[in-house]
C-alpha cells in the first residue's frame, strides 16, 4: 500500500478521488491500495532559541549572537493532531512506500521532508511532481513517480533557506529590539531590503524639487504640435504671439512601420502585477485566487517563475486554447482567434521547475458561474493571456513631423494602426471587465513635406516636472523581481529579492507589522518603517545580498556548491552587524516610542496635554503633562487636588472633559464631611501644595 501525502486537504481529496481511495478515515482517505493524507500546511518548524540554551530565552544584547551547533525541530502545537495521524500511517506495517505529493517546488519539498524525518520514517520515498490537478495529469504523474532522492538538492536548499532566515530573523530582530526598544523590530533577509526600497522612494519624493517649464502648443488642421521645453514664460509668450494666425509649413515627415510581438505567458509575478494594475488586487489576493483555481483543477501550478511551456506541450496548449474558446469565458474570442502560433510559447530551456501559468481543459466542462468574482477574473486573465501570447503581431505605422511657424520649430507624433493582432484580444478583455478601452495615440491627418498649413492657433501652457510615483504592488513586485540586476551576473540562476512564491507574503508582513500602509493602490512606509531602515546596516537591507542568497540556493538545489560555505557566509553577516552595533544614543532609543496620546489643549497656555506612560521603576509611571516645557501643568491619576475631590483615579475621559471649554462635570466627595455633591471643574493658572508637592489647582462651581 502506498501512503500519499499532500500539502493541503483539498489536494488530498482530489488525488484520493482519482485513485479510488474513497473510504473516509480520521485525517485521511483509504482504498484501492492507497492511503491519502495531508500536512495541513506546515506541521514541523524550527525550535525556539530557548530550547537550545536557557540564556537564549532572554532578550538581551549579552545573549547574542544565537548560533546553534545543530538545529532542532518541533511539531507545531496547533497541528499536532494531524502530525500524529501521519506518523501512525508511516508506521503501519502494510504501508510499503511514501509518496511526496506536496506542491512541486522548494517549499513543498521542505514541508514533506520535515515530517518524514521527524517521524523517523525509513520507508522508500517517491515523488509526485505535477503542474496541474487535472485527473489525467494526476494519473500520468502516478504512473511516472520519481525516486525521492532525485530532489535531495532541492530539499537541502530549502532547509538552508529556512535555517538562514531563522538566524538572520532571530539575531537581527532581537538585536535591534533590545537596542532601540519601543516595539519589536522585525528584521529579515527579504523583508528588510523590500522595506528599504519603499523608504528610499519616499525620500526621493519628499526631496524632489519641482521645476516649472512651458511649451507652446500650435493647433492647425485638427492636430496639435508642441515646442520643446522652454524655461522662460516671456520667451514662450513671444513665440506664441509670433505664430498666432500665421502660416505654418511642414519641414519633414518620417514614417516607420513597427511591430509589437505578443506578450509572454504569465508567470506568477507578471500575473500579480497585471491584476494589481487592472483590478487593484494585492499580490496575496491574486495568489490565493490562483491557488484556489489550481485546487479546483481550472489552472496549472501557480508558484512559477517561467513564462514558457516545454517543447512537448504543443498539443496540450492547442487543446487548452480550444477549451477556452468553447467555454465562453471570453465572449467573442472565437471570432478573433484564427491560427494560434503555439510554437512561440514553447521553449524547454526557459522552463525551470514549472511551466507558465495556463488554464486547464477543465474550463469547458466545469460550471464557471460558481466561481467568486475574483477567481473568475483571474481565470479570464490567464485565458486571455494564452490567446494573446499565441496571437498575431500588432502592426502599426509611426508618423513624426516637424513644423515651422514664426521662426520656431514644433513637433507632432501619431500612429496609424495597420493590424491590431493580439491587441484586439487585449482590448476586448479590458472592455469586458473594465467597461472602457485604453486611449490609442491619435492618428495624424495626411502630411507631406513643404505643405502649408493655414489658420494656426498658438497657446502657452505651463508644465511642472513630477517626482517619481510611490510604489504600487505592481511596480514593487517588478522592483523586487529586478533588484540587483546591474550587479548580478548575466548567467545567474535567479535574480531579484525573494521568489514568486514569497513576494506576496513579504508585502503582507510589512503591512501587518506596521512598517507600511496601503493607501488605495499605493504602498507608503510608516514612521517606524523609515526609522527601522535608518538604523539597519547596509548588509541586511541591500537587495544584492538576498539576490546572492537565491543564486547560491539555486545552485545548491542542483547539487552544486558547498552548504558549509553558504552557512558560513550567513554567520559572517550576523557577526559583522553584531560587531558594528553596540549602544545607541538616548535620542535614537526613543525613535520607536509611540507618540503620546493628546488629551486636549490646556486653556491657560494653549498647548496640548498628553498622556505619558513609561517603565521607570517597578510600578512605572502614568500621568498627564502639558507639552509646553515652561508650563507647570502635570497631573497624576492617583494624587493631587482633583484626585482628592473625586476620591478615585482620574480617567482619560475625565482629563479630556476637564480640558474642554465647558469643563468636567462630576460627582465629588467632601474631604471634611464625606458627603457627595455635583460640581463643574475647570483648571486655573495656579498651583496648590498637596503632600509637600505642587499640583494644578481648579475653579469649582457647585451644581
Amino acid at each position: 500500500m502506498k501512503l500519499i501525502i499532500t500539502e493541503k486537504p483539498s489536494v488530498a481529496g482530489s488525488i484520493a478521488k482519482v485513485l479510488g481511495a474513497d473510504l473516509a478515515r480520521d485525517g485521511y482517505m483509504e482504498g484501492n491500495g492507497y492511503v491519502v493524507s495531508h500536512c495541513l500546511g506546515h506541521l514541523v518548524e524550527l525550535s525556539g532559541p530557548e530550547e537550545y540554551k536557557k540564556e537564549w530565552n532572554k532578550w538581551s544584547y549579552e545573549s547574542l549572537p544565537i548560533f546553534p551547533k545543530d538545529f532542532k525541530y518541533r511539531v507545531k502545537e496547533d497541528t499536532r493532531g494531524q502530525y500524529k495521524v501521519l506518523q501512525a500511517l508511516m508506521r503501519k506495517p502494510d504501508v510499503s512506500s511514501v509518496v511526496n505529493a506536496c506542491d512541486a517546488g522548494r517549499e513543498g519539498e521542505l514541508i514533506f521532508r520535515l515530517v518524514y524525518d521527524m517521524a523517523g520514517c525509513q520507508k522508500p520515498m517517491e515523488r509526485l511532481w505535477i503542474s496541474s490537478m487535472e485527473e489525467e495529469a494526476i494519473r500520468e504523474g502516478m504512473k511516472n513517480l520519481k525516486p525521492g532522492n532525485m530532489y535531495e538538492g532541492l530539499y537541502h536548499a530549502a532547509l538552508l533557506r529556512m535555517q538562514a532566515d531563522w538566524l538572520v530573523g532571530i539575531n537581527g530582530t532581537r538585536l535591534f529590539t533590545v537596542m532601540y526598544g519601543g516595539k519589536t523590530l522585525k528584521v529579515g533577509r527579504v523583508q528588510s531590503p523590500t522595506l528599504s526600497m519603499l523608504v528610499k522612494r519616499e525620500e526621493e519624493i519628499r526631496n524632489f524639487k519641482k521645476e516649472t517649464y512651458y511649451r507652446v502648443h500650435l493647433t492647425c488642421k485638427k492636430m496639435e504640435a508642441v515646442t520643446e521645453r522652454i524655461g522662460s514664460l516671456i520667451k514662450a509668450e513671444e513665440i506664441a504671439k509670433a505664430c498666432r494666425n500665421k502660416e505654418a509649413s511642414v519641414v519633414s515627415v518620417t514614417k516607420e512601420e513597427k511591430q509589437t510581438v505578443p506578450p509572454k505567458l504569465y508567470d506568477l509575478t507578471t500575473l500579480q502585477r497585471d491584476a494589481n494594475r487592472l483590478f487593484g488586487y494585492t499580490a496575496k489576493q491574486t495568489l490565493d485566487a490562483l491557488q484556489s483555481l489550481y485546487e479546483k483543477k481550472l489552472a496549472t501550478y501557480p508558484r512559477t517563475d517561467s513564462q514558457y511551456l516545454s517543447d512537448d506541450m504543443g498539443q496540450t496548449a492547442g487543446e487548452v486554447i480550444q477549451a477556452v474558446l468553447d467555454s465562453g469565458i471570453l465572449p467573442g474570442a472565437e471570432n478573433t482567434v484564427c491560427k494560434p502560433d503555439i510554437q512561440r510559447v514553447l521553449n524547454s530551456k526557459k522552463v525551470t521547475d514549472h511551466h507558465a501559468i495556463l488554464p486547464t481543459a477543465e474550463v469547458v466542462t466545469e460550471d464557471l458561474s460558481s466561481l467568486i468574482p475574483r477567481e473568475g477574473r483571474i481565470l479570464a486573465m490567464i485565458a486571455s493571456r494564452l490567446l494573446c501570447a499565441t496571437g498575431e503581431k500588432y502592426v502599426y505605422e509611426t508618423v513624426k513631423a516637424e513644423i515651422a511657424c514664426g521662426g520656431s520649430k514644433f513637433y507632432v507624433t501619431g500612429k496609424n494602426v495597420l493590424s491590431l493582432g493580439f491587441k484586439k484580444l487585449e482590448e476586448d478583455f479590458r472592455h469586458l471587465f473594465r467597461g472602457a478601452k485604453e486611449e490609442e495615440e491619435k492618428s495624424l491627418p495626411e502630411l507631406r513635406e513643404g505643405q502649408v498649413l493655414l489658420k494656426t492657433e498658438a497657446k502657452v501652457r505651463e508644465h511642472e516636472t513630477s517626482p517619481l510615483k510611490r510604489y504600487t504592488e505592481d511596480s514593487l513586485l517588478s522592483a523586487m523581481e529586478h533588484a540587483g540586476d546591474k550587479e548580478t551576473a548575466e548567467d545567474a540562476e535567479r535574480r531579484g529579492i525573494g521568489t514568486p512564491a514569497t513576494r506576496a507574503d513579504i508585502i503582507e508582513k510589512l503591512v501587518r507589522d506596521g512598517y507600511v500602509i496601503r493607501e488605495k493602490k499605493q504602498l507608503i512606509p510608516t514612521k517606524d518603517g523609515v526609522n527601522l531602515t535608518f538604523v539597519l546596516p547596509e548588509s541586511v537591507k541591500s537587495p544584492l545580498l538576498t539576490a546572492d542568497w537565491e543564486n547560491a540556493l539555486a545552485l545548491l538545489s542542483k547539487g552544486e556548491g558547498r552548504e558549509e560555505d553558504f552557512m558560513e557566509g550567513i554567520r559572517r553577516i550576523i557577526s559583522d552587524f553584531m560587531d558594528a552595533y553596540h549602544k545607541p544614543g538616548e535620542e535614537e532609543k526613543r525613535m520607536f516610542e509611540k507618540d503620546p496620546e493628546v488629551m486636549g489643549m490646556y486653556p491657560i497656555c494653549g498647548r496640548d496635554v498628553v498622556n505619558l506612560k513609561g517603565k521607570k521603576g517597578k510600578e512605572g509611571y502614568d500621568y498627564f503633562k502639558c507639552q509646553n516645557k515652561e508650563c507647570q501643568f502635570k497631573m497624576y491619576r492617583d494624587s493631587g487636588r482633583l484626585y482628592k475631590l473625586l476620591q478615585r483615579k482620574i480617567t482619560d475621559k475625565d482629563m479630556k472633559s476637564l480640558l474642554l471649554p465647558c469643563g468636567l462635570t462630576a460627582q465629588c466627595v467632601s474631604a471634611r464631611t464625606g458627603k457627595k455633591y455635583k460640581a463643574n471643574i475647570k483648571p486655573k493658572n495656579e498651583l496648590q501644595e498637596f503632600n509637600g508637592k505642587l499640583y494644578p489647582d481648579f475653579d469649582l462651581i457647585l451644581l
